[in-house]
Parts: C-alpha cells; structure tokens; sequence
C-alpha cells in the first residue's frame, strides 16, 4: 500500500481555478494507477478521474470532461488534479486513491489506498 496525502483545496470563486495536489509515500507509487473522487455534503462519493501508471491514459466523469485534467509525475510520487471554469457544484472533500495495477478505474472498489481529502468550496 501506498500512504497518500492531499493538498491544495480551498475557497475559489465560481470560474476561478484549483490545482490539488496527492503525495504518496512508498517506492511503488510508479506501479500504481491513481484516482480522484469527491463527496458533496450529503452525497455518495463520487468518481472523478483516473490515470494510468505510466499517465499515458486518462479518463474523467462526464460532468467535469473538458475543466479538470489529471496528471502525475512518478519521479516526485504526486498525482495532480487541475481544476479550471469551477461551478458550485464542484464544492466537495476530493479524495486521492491509488490501485496497484497498471489501469485506472472509475470504480472505488478497485482502490486500495485513500488520503484523507481535501475541501474545495466554490462560492457563485
């Protein structure tokens, strides 16, 4: 297992930008595939986006497709979401989740290591 902590949340106006960042600890993090999830008060956590060990494949959940971009760089152990054109409906705790495997997934089964979240609140 990888031991993950997040970064980078915050308050930000509607349309402004976030980039969080996902440190992990362990000298695998390079054969894991990562995640971003979220939960909104009162809602079931949700999926994000994934990316590949190698960040050579990407993939994201509709409603942040196009605003969102996941990236990582195995040679500092960070995973990173950048978040532009932020809506209300992005206010959330983001989790980082790491799977040992090659493959990202959109399923929160499939991942083994959680950190602990991070708040992003988006005022309108």
């Amino acid at each position: 297992q990888v031991q993950l902590v997040e970064s980078g949340g915050g308050l930000v106006q509607a349309g402004g930008s976030l980039r969080l960042s996902c440190a992990a600890s362990g000298r695998t993090f390079s054969t894991y595939a990562m995640g971003w999830f979220r939960q909104a008060p009162g809602k079931e956590r949700e999926f994000v986006a994934t990316i590949s060990w190698s960040g050579g494949s990407t993939y994201y959940a509709d409603s942040v497709k196009g605003r969102f971009t996941i990236s990582r760089d195995n040679a500092k152990n960070t995973v990173y979401l950048q978040m532009n054109s932020l809506k209300p409906e992005d206010t959330a705790v983001y989790y980082c989740a790491g799977r040992s495997g090659l493959r990202g997934s959109v399923e929160e089964a499939d991942f083994g290591s959680w950190g602990q979240g991070t708040q992003v609140t988006v005022s309108s």
